[in-house]
């Protein structure tokens, strides 16, 4: 099956770096955590105390039954309000911010389509890791792939290397932005697994607006929801070929 779908002024870097000294401030003052380098989240009073950081005794992931018959616009929707994603009027259409997008496969040799979500897959392996030059790009020990907006210099290597497609650079000035969301006129971005809700215990928001399309879970807890569907169905992920190990799986593709 198919999946369908310069440089950085030195201006435009000097007003990234105002934005993003004003963000870490302003998160301070609120009460924050730093989750990363250089990314600092709220904490609200129910979030893990900081001395449980990220483990690699956890693997986050998402296992997406695209056999329901879900309107997976509601995903993406609930994904731009959680993150204040408003779709840049002035962007072209290929430029607009994406963390969660509805795409359509088409098996070549029947015509059968259908469509599915497409996000960051959170690769154990992630490309977009190996080829940034500053170290931006990054893994955490639970699987979680994010971008330092302090060290990203907008060079976009990433999105070249990313087999989904999954990655966004933001073009303009950006206002009204959330704490839990740093975001950065020449900045790469990309779905963050709502770690911010992860941390506090929650689930990430498209799991929550999928009605019950999505299961979000622990892949190396084997008493998990997620581990024990895995075991009991021929799931799938994109590009399987490239050996990423994906976090995000699928059902009915």
């Amino acid at each position: 099956m198919s999946l369908t779908d310069n440089k950085t002024t030195a201006a435009d870097n000097q007003e990234r770096r105002k934005f993003l000294a004003g963000t870490i401030t302003g998160s301070m003052i609120a009460g924050s955590v730093a989750i990363a380098p250089g990314v600092f989240l709220t904490a609200p009073a129910h979030s893990k105390p900081a001395s449980q950081a990220a483990s690699s005794k956890n693997r986050w992931g998402i296992l997406i039954d695209t056999t329901k018959n879900i309107d997976w616009s509601q995903c993406v929707n609930a994904c731009n309000k959680e993150h204040g994603l408003k779709n840049e009027t002035n962007a072209r259409e290929d430029q607009r911010t994406h963390y969660i997008r509805v795409v359509n496969i088409k098996n070549r040799s029947t015509g059968y389509t259908k469509q599915l979500p497409v996000m960051c897959q959170h690769c154990e392996t992630p490309p977009c890791v190996d080829v940034c030059p500053t170290g931006a790009s990054m893994k955490r020990e639970d699987g979680i792939v994010l971008v330092d907006r302090h060290r990203c210099i907008g060079c976009r290597y990433c999105m070249m290397a990313c087999p989904y497609k999954a990655r966004s650079f933001v073009h303009e000035t950006l206002h009204d932005q959330k704490f839990s969301t740093p975001r950065g006129k020449g900045c790469v971005e990309a779905c963050t697994l709502c770690v911010h809700r992860i941390d506090a215990g929650k689930q990430p928001a498209c799991v929550e607006a999928s009605q019950g399309g999505m299961i979000f879970g622990d892949l190396n807890d084997p008493q998990s929801e997620i581990s024990k569907k895995l075991a009991q169905l021929n799931s799938k992920q994109i590009r399987a070929d490239l050996k990423l190990n994906t976090g995000i799986r699928y059902q009915g593709i």
